[in-house]
């Protein structure tokens, strides 16, 4: 396309073109511009696209424009396998959404109190977006109308076929409008979804955006190594490339934690994310890599769906995906927002038959180095922060603002000492130089914070 796509020229409401502007979308991603047009079609749509690429904008564009906001009705859903995916979609509908007023998003995921989303949903919802499971849950108890959707949206289909979420889908979709457009987005097509999901769409429009990545984007090397190398292959490359934050993808549960464990005996802050941590759990290590006090986060390709870090310094594949959609899907998290990426890949020579497959996919030959060749800094990737933990949060008032009053003040830091602060339902996180955590979690469990004193722990 030679003429950028522009969201002006796109026929959608006034006030939705409003706030499209107002976050600064000017041009249209290549999959915004082949897939809204289809939505404002209504057309059933089959997306293919990598993570990154514009997708929720775009399906959040499709299903705010039809919305009848004086219609106290659900009329959308949106279906991820993810708390996390689920929380960071909602957030931006509802920037999408804020030049348009009375819109109602509700969040409907496993890992918090039914009741609150139950009264939630007694109040009524134009849009919900939601786990399979907890969604189900609600269908179950009749708290949940989905008779009134106009736009069903399936977001990462593949990997909920994979968390073996299908017949829950089918549960959910079977609750819905037959009259609805439905919208299925997904990193990978493979055959096995193309027959999952033929029942749920009428005449699909199918469109699939190149998931290649530009050469100059992402620097991208292989290095062979013995199986029982590989744990200290991957310290190697973590000391000398030094990067700030990073993902290693490892192909199962045990060796995330293996991984993790052998990092942290190196000096190297890591935290092993798999599906087999308590939701508290993974939402607390999210907090802590996005804070910066977690350096290297160790995941399984499930895990990691839904984490959204804007600038990651690499992706280390520790072991090769035996899948080349989801090779380059891993890799596709590095070099974003016009930033250069590194995806270093470990090779054993039984696994080199699926690094041709990345080859013959990707039309290049690998780039091969050595890891004898590599310094090995002795410089530790400690990360700049740790996270101290107050057990108060948006159920007693607390904002950001609370916080960093009572940082800045009582307990006498500097502003650039503290980093990010992320206030939830019953918690908030606060980001301190490491330097300083020790002085600042000292003071902060002896000073008050809006006439409160609250519990503080260190997360470790």
């Amino acid at each position: 396309m030679s003429n950028p796509a522009l969201f002006s020229n796109l026929p959608i409401n006034p006030s939705l073109l409003e706030s499209v502007t107002s976050l600064g979308y000017l041009e249209m991603t290549a999959i915004q511009a082949e897939s809204i047009p289809v939505m404002l079609e209504h057309k059933d749509l089959i997306a293919q696209a990598k993570t990154g690429s514009g997708k929720t904008a775009a399906f959040g564009i499709g299903i705010l424009n039809k919305l009848n906001p004086a219609y106290f009705a659900t009329q959308a859903l949106v279906i991820c396998p993810t708390r996390e995916l689920a929380d960071q979609v909602s957030n931006e509908l509802r920037r999408l959404a804020r030049a348009i007023p009375n819109i109602k998003i509700l969040t409907l995921c496993g890992g918090t109190p039914m009741r609150p989303q139950i009264a939630s949903l007694e109040h009524g919802a134009h849009i919900v977006v939601g786990t399979p499971g907890r969604l189900l849950d609600h269908i179950g108890r009749s708290s949940i109308r989905l008779s009134t959707i106009q736009t069903l949206v399936l977001d990462e289909a593949d990997r909920m076929v994979d968390m073996g979420f299908y017949d829950d889908i089918v549960g959910i979709v079977a609750a819905c409008s037959p009259r609805r457009q439905t919208l299925l987005f997904s990193a990978t097509y493979p055959d096995d979804i193309r027959q999952a999901s033929q029942g749920f769409l009428r005449d699909p429009v199918e469109i699939k955006v190149e998931s290649q990545h530009a050469d100059q984007q992402i620097e991208q090397y292989f290095f062979e190594v013995s199986s029982e190398g590989r744990n200290s292959a991957v310290a190697q490359l973590l000391l000398h490339y030094q990067p700030k934050s990073s993902i290693v993808f490892c192909n199962t549960k045990i060796h995330c934690d293996e991984l993790a464990y052998e990092l942290q005996q190196q000096g190297i802050t890591a935290l092993a994310l798999h599906g087999d941590l308590e939701q508290r759990d993974r939402d607390e290590i999210l907090v802590l890599f996005a804070n910066q006090s977690c350096s290297v986060l160790v995941a399984t390709d499930v895990a990691a769906r839904g984490i959204d870090i804007q600038s990651l310094g690499a992706v280390i594949n520790a072991d090769v995906s035996k899948d080349t959609e989801v090779h380059i899907h891993r890799i596709g998290r590095t070099g974003r927002a016009g930033e250069r990426g590194l995806a270093l890949t470990l090779a054993a020579t039984n696994e080199k038959k699926w690094v041709r497959l990345i080859e013959e996919y990707q039309n290049r030959e690998a780039t091969w180095k050595s890891l004898d060749a590599l310094d090995t800094n002795s410089e530790h990737l400690i990360a700049p922060n740790i996270s101290i933990c107050i057990s108060g949060g948006k159920k007693d008032k607390l904002r950001p603002g609370d916080l960093l009053g009572a940082l800045t003040g009582d307990v006498g830091l500097r502003k650039d000492q503290v980093g990010k602060i992320n206030v939830f339902e019953f918690n908030s996180y606060v980001a301190i130089e490491r330097s300083v955590a020790d002085h600042a979690l000292e003071k902060l469990s002896h000073c008050k914070i809006k006439g409160r004193q609250f519990k503080v722990r260190e997360i470790t």
